[in-house]
């Protein structure tokens, strides 16, 4: 029995990252034989085992042959014969198929270290096209590795590869669940604009989040953003949420904030609930296709429906702010309202060719948020005790009266 460190581990070692997790390949045994050394069996599809003193995860070298579309159509065979080789074989990208010993010596049948060095993304074997999470998850790494000058580009035949494989459908047999869970590790790397190129690249982005896709080519007026096409527009704003190390919310709100603009003529975008209106719409309907968690649900939803609102705060009437606060349940969840104006705020923030961007919208937001909260609801409920229907609209009343007041010191 031979065990080998495999995978991301060497691969981010030889690139001077920190390791976070270290998967292991066991070579020349069986499940009986791990068993008795005191590993404990977890894995359902295929044999993984646990260490019995460090709890890491241990994998028997293994060989697979696709049976079925989709992700999980897979037969694993497992033996003390299958060699590292043929372990390694069945991996996504060269630079993931690289095993370490453990006296430190790499093996690398398939020019992984090359391609580390050359920074490219290359396929180790047709086997790369039995699984379609493997786009996803290349997109990603694309996202992840990304320091420019030195950002790693797709080898030209894995591109092809890729096409190939959404034009067959198998992208179609990813589950909403997965799609959503490598999306959102994707956003959190350090420039997430690169996971959509890729995507786009291939055709997968039009199957997996046909809204976004059709940002675009879509022209921008002059007037309001410089960049021309929606779709690069809304990648700068996806990447400036990165850079300012924002949570997954606020970026996957970034994300899907423009959706509208698809849908609706440019000529009707500055109008009152123009384009915001169906980006809304759109939003729900992307976060229920890929049952998005409700924490990032709701803030997408909210900056769809209102970023065009909070850009135009400083000539909003009082009545206007208190109800966009109001209907935002900024007074229960004002945390969640400020998370929804740092996503405005990337809106305006990321942008190519302007210098000296000022945003006071977001300050004014805060002032009048702080202010409306001071009004003491319990003394307005008191005071209408004998009309209780009076209530809602007195409060109301009470927080316009705060905001104005406001208004009238700044």
């Amino acid at each position: 029995m031979k065990i080998y460190t495999v995978g991301g581990a060497v691969r981010d070692a030889l690139l001077g990252l920190p390791v976070q997790d270290r998967d292991y390949v066991v070579v020349g045994s069986t499940p009986e034989r791990m068993l008795a050394a005191g590993y404990q069996p977890v894995g359902k599809d295929f044999p993984v085992f646990l260490h019995p003193k460090t709890h890491e995860e241990y994998a028997l070298a293994r060989t697979e042959r696709k049976t079925a579309a989709g992700y999980k159509g897979f037969v694993f065979h497992t033996d003390e014969h299958v060699t590292l080789e043929q372990d390694l074989i069945r991996r996504d990208l060269t630079i993931n198929a690289m095993a370490q010993d453990d006296q430190g010596q790499i093996t690398d049948p398939f020019g992984g270290r090359s391609d580390l060095h050359q920074r490219v993304f290359r396929h180790v074997s047709e086997a790369f096209t039995e699984d379609p999470v493997r786009i996803l998850r290349i997109a990603r790494f694309a996202a992840r590795f990304s320091v420019p000058p030195n950002d790693f580009t797709l080898a030209d035949e894995t591109l092809a590869l890729m096409q190939k494989m959404v034009a067959a459908g198998e992208v179609d047999a990813l589950v909403p669940e997965r799609v959503w869970q490598e999306l959102a590790r994707g956003l959190m790397e350090v420039k997430p604009s690169r996971m959509f190129e890729v995507l786009r690249a291939c055709g997968a982005l039009q199957r997996i989040l046909p809204e976004l896709d059709a940002l675009w080519g879509v022209p921008q007026p002059a007037k309001y953003h410089p960049e021309i096409d929606t779709g690069v527009h809304v990648m700068l704003v996806v990447d400036y949420a990165a850079q300012q190390g924002y949570p997954l919310p606020i970026r996957f709100a970034a994300l899907l904030h423009d959706l509208g603009k698809g849908t609706t003529p440019p000529e009707l975008w500055p109008a009152h609930h123009g384009h915001e209106e169906r980006s809304a719409k759109l939003v729900d309907q992307v976060c229920q296709r890929l049952k998005v968690p409700s924490e990032c649900r709701d803030l997408a939803f909210m900056t769809a429906r209102d970023h065009g609102n909070v850009g135009r705060a400083l000539e909003m009437r009082p009545a206007t702010i208190v109800d966009m606060l109001t209907r935002n349940d900024a007074f229960r969840k004002p945390q969640r309202f400020l998370a929804m104006l740092r996503a405005a705020e990337c809106d305006c923030f990321g942008r190519s060719g302007l210098d000296n961007i000022q945003f006071p919208q977001t300050a004014w937001l805060e002032q009048t948020l702080h202010a409306a909260q001071q009004v003491n609801g319990g003394e307005i409920a008191r005071q209408c005790a004998a009309q209780p229907q009076r209530i809602p609209e007195a409060i109301r009343e009470a927080r316009i009266f705060a905001v104005q007041h406001l208004k009238n010191i700044s």
